[in-house]
C-alpha cells in the first residue's frame, strides 16, 4: 500500500490527516490483502479528497468494490452536517438510484423447462441497451410529475404491482423530498419513453438459483430456500438521471465560486445543504430516485407477467423480498460523537445496511436488519445479505454494493470476445441475451472482482452478514 496509509484491522485501512492537503477527517476504507492488490491509487486519492469537503462528520468511507469513478470513488460513502455541510453530485452518480431488487418464486429449477424460450420471452418483455424505449408504453407528461413525486407509489396505484411492494422498498418507494419542477425539460423528454426499461452497462435482469443458505433462520424469515429460482433486477433512472446530474453539476461549479469553497478536484462540485442550488440538486435528485423505483417497478410487472404466461404464477406467488438503492444521498439520523445527528449521507455505489430495530425496514424483517443484494457479475454469484448494528456505527448504516470493477469498458471490449463469453457462459448452464456481442463483452465476469471475496470482507468486518447465495441461470444484459 503506498503513501502513508496504516492497516488498523484485518480489513481495515486508514488514510491519515495530511495524506492529502486540507482533509477534515481521516479516511477508512475496508478490503483483503487479496482484493489490495488491485487497487487503484486514484481511487484512494479520490477518497481522500472527499475529507476536504465542509461539514463532513467523522471518516470519508469506501467499501471493498472501491474503484475510480466520478468525484467521489465508487463504493464511496460520506455523511455531512445539515448546518454547515454540503451536498455533492459527485457522491452520488449520473445513474440517480441505479439499484437491485429481488423476486421470489415458489419454482425450483427443474421447473423451468425451456429455459432459453423463457429468457427470450423476458428479453422481448422488458426493453434493453443504450436509448431503449417501450414502443407500446409511454409515461404521459402528467404522469411523469407524478412519477417524479410518487416513485414506486404511482406504479403500484397504477395498476403495476401489489401493496406488499412497497413495503418492500427501500424508503417504501418514495423520496418524499422530490421537487418535479427541479427537473429539466430535456430530462423530462429522456425520461417519457424510457419507464420499465432496463438501459445499458452493467444493469440486468437476471434469473438464479438460491445454491447455499448460511443462516436459515435469517433465510426463512426472508422467504428463501435452497433451490428457489428468484429473480434479480437492476437498473436506475436512465437517461431521465443521467441529465439532472449533467444539469445540476453546472448549477454547483457556479455555487463553487459564489460559496468560497476550495476543491481538491473539480469533479467535487457541490453546494451547501441550505442553499437554493443545494436544495434544488438534492430535490432534482429524489425526483430522479423516484423515477427510478417506478422504473424497477413497471419492470417488475413486466417479469410477473411473463412468469403468470409460461408458468400460471399471480403476483403475489412472486413477491419482492426488497428493493435497494446504490446511488442516492439522504436525510438520516446517525450517532456522531455520543449524539444522535441529522446528517446527509451520500451513497456512491455503496448500499444501505440498516440493522435490527431501525426505522424504515418492513415488520417483519425488524428483528434481522434490512435486506442487503449484492449482485455480482453475469457469470459469479449473487448474495443476499442482512443489516447490522456494527454498520449503524461504523459506516452509517452502509456495506457494498456489488462486484466492482477490474477494467473498463473500453479495455473490455477491445481484449475480450462478448461471443467467447456467450459461450463460455453457456457451457456452465448460464443462458445470456444481450443487445450484441460488445455488450456482453464490455461486461465479461473477468473486468470485475470475485463477489465472494467483495462480500467475505463486509461479513467479516461486520456491516452486512452473509443470508444466501444465488447462481445465475439465465442473464439478460442491458
Amino acid at each position: 500500500m503506498k503513501g502513508n496509509i496504516k492497516k488498523i484491522g484485518a480489513f481495515e485501512w486508514e488514510v491519515p490527516l495530511g495524506y492529502t492537503p486540507g482533509m477534515r477527517v481521516p479516511g477508512r476504507f475496508f478490503l483483503s490483502e487479496r482484493l489490495a492488490e488491485d487497487l487503484e491509487e486514484g481511487a484512494i486519492q479520490q477518497l481522500a479528497n472527499v475529507t476536504t469537503l465542509p461539514g463532513i462528520v467523522s471518516h470519508a468511507l469506501a467499501m471493498p468494490d472501491i474503484h475510480w469513478g466520478y468525484g467521489f470513488p465508487i463504493g464511496g460513502v460520506a455523511a455531512f452536517r445539515m448546518e454547515d455541510g454540503v451536498i455533492s453530485p459527485g457522491g452520488v452518480g449520473f445513474d440517480i438510484n441505479c439499484g437491485v431488487r429481488l423476486l421470489t418464486t415458489p419454482l425450483a429449477a427443474g421447473d423451468l423447462g425451456k429455459k432459453r424460450e423463457l429468457i427470450e420471452t423476458l428479453y422481448n418483455a422488458v426493453p434493453t441497451g443504450v436509448g431503449a424505449k417501450r414502443e407500446h408504453f409511454r409515461i404521459s407528461s402528467k404522469d411523469l410529475d407524478l412519477v417524479l413525486a410518487e416513485g414506486a407509489v404511482w406504479a403500484v396505484k397504477s395498476g403495476y404491482g401489489v401493496p406488499d411492494d412497497i413495503e418492500h422498498c427501500e424508503q417504501r418507494g418514495c423520496m418524499e423530498e422530490a421537487i418535479p419542477e427541479a427537473v429539466s425539460a430535456k430530462a423530462r423528454q429522456r425520461g417519457i419513453p424510457q419507464g420499465g426499461t432496463l438501459g445499458s452497462g452493467n444493469h440486468f435482469l437476471e434469473l438464479q438459483e438460491v445454491r447455499e443458505i448460511y443462516s436459515p433462520e435469517a433465510a426463512a424469515a426472508f422467504g428463501v430456500k435452497k433451490g428457489q429460482v428468484c429473480v434479480m433486477i437492476h437498473c436506475g433512472s436512465r437517461g431521465l438521471g443521467h441529465q439532472v446530474c449533467t444539469d445540476h453539476l453546472r448549477i454547483l461549479e457556479s455555487a463553487v465560486k459564489k460559496y468560497n469553497i476550495t476543491l481538491p478536484d473539480r469533479q467535487l462540485a457541490c453546494a451547501p445543504l441550505s442553499s437554493p442550488e443545494g436544495r434544488a440538486y438534492f430535490g432534482a435528485m429524489a425526483a430522479s430516485a423516484n423515477f427510478a423505483w417506478a422504473n424497477r417497478q413497471l419492470i417488475t410487472d413486466s417479469t410477473r407477467k411473463v412468469f403468470e404466461r409460461m408458468f400460471g404464477l399471480s403476483p403475489r406467488e412472486m413477491p419482492l423480498l426488497y428493493d435497494v438503492a446504490h446511488n442516492v444521498a439522504k436525510m438520516e439520523s446517525h450517532l456522531v460523537n455520543g449524539t444522535l445527528t441529522r446528517l446527509c449521507v451520500h451513497r456512491k455505489g455503496a448500499t444501505r445496511a440498516f440493522g435490527p430495530g431501525k426505522e424504515d425496514i418492513p415488520r417483519e424483517f425488524a428483528s434481522i436488519g434490512q435486506p442487503v443484494l449484492i449482485p455480482g457479475s453475469m457469470g459469479d454469484s449473487s448474495f443476499l445479505l442482512h443489516g447490522t448494528a456494527q454498520a449503524m456505527e461504523r459506516s452509517f448504516g452502509s456495506t457494498c454494493h456489488g462486484a466492482g470493477r477490474l477494467e473498463s469498458r473500453s479495455k473490455a471490449k477491445k481484449t475480450i470476445s462478448g461471443k467467447a463469453v456467450k459461450e463460455e457462459l453457456e457451457k456452465r448452464g448460464i443462458l445470456v441475451r444481450a443487445p450484441n456481442f460488445a455488450s456482453i463483452a464490455e461486461e465479461a465476469p473477468e473486468v470485475y472482482k470475485p463477489s465472494l471475496e467483495v462480500v467475505r470482507v463486509v461479513h467479516e468486518v461486520g456491516l452486512s452478514r452473509m443470508i444466501a447465495r444465488l447462481e445465475p441461470l439465465g442473464v439478460i444484459k442491458g
